[in-house]
């Protein structure tokens, strides 16, 4: 989706965990790391039980070089992740966190 239409739907106050992960995903796309994690953290702060926002948000940090942050991000989205039986989420949050640790 095209990220103006995205951003508009934002400023029209639509705003949910949902948009904030898409619009983090899509400017993680476009390279821009800083936006990216403005909206993901809005995301978890919108719904913290949403895993694959948590996931979002580990990967820009991870890329951004805040290990130990990302590290301890995809931890919390693996107990989130764990709860809500989102057994694919916690696979994944498994392979980062070991990424991580090595």
């Amino acid at each position: 989706m095209d990220i103006d239409a995205l951003e508009k739907m934002l400023a029209r106050g639509q705003d949910n965990a949902i948009l904030r992960l898409t619009l983090g995903n899509a400017y993680m796309r476009r390279g821009e790391r800083e936006i990216a994690l403005d909206h993901f953290r809005q995301a978890v702060r919108l719904d913290p039980d949403y895993s694959a926002a948590w996931k979002g948000l580990g990967r820009v940090l991870a890329d951004s070089g805040c290990l130990e942050e990302a590290l301890e991000t995809y931890r919390r989205g693996l107990e989130v992740a764990e709860r809500r039986g989102d057994m694919q989420v916690v696979r994944e949050l498994r392979v980062f966190i070991r990424r991580l640790q090595r």
